[in-house]
């Protein structure tokens, strides 16, 4: 990630959306990483009371997205979509909250490739992802 960027700025972009719902919230961001949190509770639950590997893979997307929006020459003319993403599910975790680290793979013109772990309070892995990003020019 570029340095020095203010995470606050990025309220404008998820000011309705799946972020807002599950309750992520963008933590901090340095030089080659972007970290976030996420609640396990009612909203990211599935049916048998543990955190939903789509919740995971929705925190893991959204590093990636987000992440790769940092990185654009100039976001107003550009745009960063994701293309593709895999998830590997390591532990359950029932409540508290979950932590995602995203770091680059590869910055390129074109495409960014970006590893996410998500953790659990204790530290341990709950989830490994992979996000492969398309950077393309608003039409």
């Amino acid at each position: 990630m570029k340095g020095g960027f203010d995470l606050s700025n990025l309220q404008f972009m998820h000011a309705d959306s799946i972020v807002k719902h599950l309750g992520i919230e963008f933590t901090e961001a340095g030089e080659g990483f972007l970290t976030a949190r996420m609640p396990v509770d009612g909203r990211t639950h599935q049916p048998f009371g543990i955190l939903h590997g789509g919740a995971s893979v929705v925190l893991a997307e959204s590093l990636g997205s987000v992440a790769s929006f940092m990185m654009l020459d100039d976001p107003t003319k550009q745009r960063a979509v994701g293309v593709e993403i895999n998830a590997n599910h390591i532990r359950a975790v029932r409540d508290g909250w979950v932590y995602g680290r995203c770091t680059p793979i590869h910055v390129g013109r074109t495409t960014h490739v970006w590893d996410i772990r998500i953790t659990d309070e204790q530290g341990r892995t709950v989830c490994v992802s992979r996000l492969t990003i398309a950077v393309i020019t608003n039409q």
